[in-house]
């Protein structure tokens, strides 16, 4: 286990990091080259500023009391047993510290904020869902522009948190959770000739409709790293939709040897 404190594991490692690279950054001209020397009080501002997920300082989470800085010094009367100018310096380059770091939270939420939808519905609404939710990474689909890019309508049921919602699924993808990040879905705005208004009734486990080629157009030689590679251009079809495209003959020949059967003399 890990605390923001002293955080171990990696990927938490790696945020802490990027969080106080950027308060370096910033403060590394101000410091004239001597940025090493100021890194223990870098990590004493980054341990001391208000965290918005804990609402509260990574500090006080850990040792359940807010940290008696120097900026406490100056308010109780300390500073006469205590070196003025080491005081005031340090109060400077930690009030410098706390002013980056807001200003790299302010970044870092810009960064999100680009690629954030703003997106609400109502319970009873009716939404698209995308169809690469199911589909994955696979690498043997073939024809990607004949695949529909989203299914339903489906009415939403519920809001589950801030962004997140229920939806009343068909019987083909009972199987399936039906809770979806609002990023996968899509309001009912048509063009219906682009939805896919059901699942096709022949759509396999791993929700992927299969298609049929209908003829070779076109053969030719390709050099690849020094190897040559033959390939055949494929016409396909499914549910009247055409496409063309290059494919490797000897797996043509595998999956598909009808289509070879009029090559006389192949």
């Amino acid at each position: 286990m890990s605390t923001a404190y002293h955080p171990q594991t990696d990927g938490q490692s790696e945020r802490t990091i990027q969080t106080l690279e950027d308060m370096l950054r910033a403060c590394v001209l101000d410091w004239e080259g001597s940025w090493a020397k100021y890194l223990p009080l870098t990590e004493f501002a980054y341990n001391n500023s208000y965290h918005s997920s804990i609402k509260m300082a990574p500090y006080e989470a850990l040792y359940g009391r807010p940290c008696r800085t120097p900026l406490c010094w100056t308010e109780v009367g300390e500073r006469r047993e205590i070196e003025p100018a080491m005081v005031q310096e340090t109060v400077e380059q930690v009030e410098m510290l706390k002013m980056r770091l807001r200003e790299a939270h302010d970044r870092q939420k810009s960064y999100a904020d680009k690629r954030r939808k703003d997106l609400e519905f109502q319970v009873g609404d009716l939404v698209y869902l995308k169809m690469r939710t199911f589909q994955g990474g696979s690498k043997t689909r073939k024809l990607k522009k004949l695949k529909p890019r989203y299914m339903g309508p489906y009415p939403i049921l519920e809001r589950i948190g801030a962004v997140a919602y229920r939806l009343d699924l068909s019987e083909e993808l009972s199987d399936f959770h039906d809770v979806f990040h609002v990023s996968v879905l899509r309001k009912v705005v048509r063009e219906p000739e682009l939805i896919l208004q059901q699942p096709p009734s022949d759509l396999g486990r791993n929700l992927r409709a299969p298609c049929q080629p209908v003829e070779l157009l076109d053969r030719q030689v390709r050099a690849d790293d020094g190897m040559m590679t033959m390939l055949v251009k494929v016409r396909w079809e499914r549910d009247g939709i055409q496409e063309e495209t290059w494919e490797s003959e000897p797996q043509m020949r595998i999956d598909y040897p009808e289509l070879f059967r009029d090559d006389v003399g192949q």
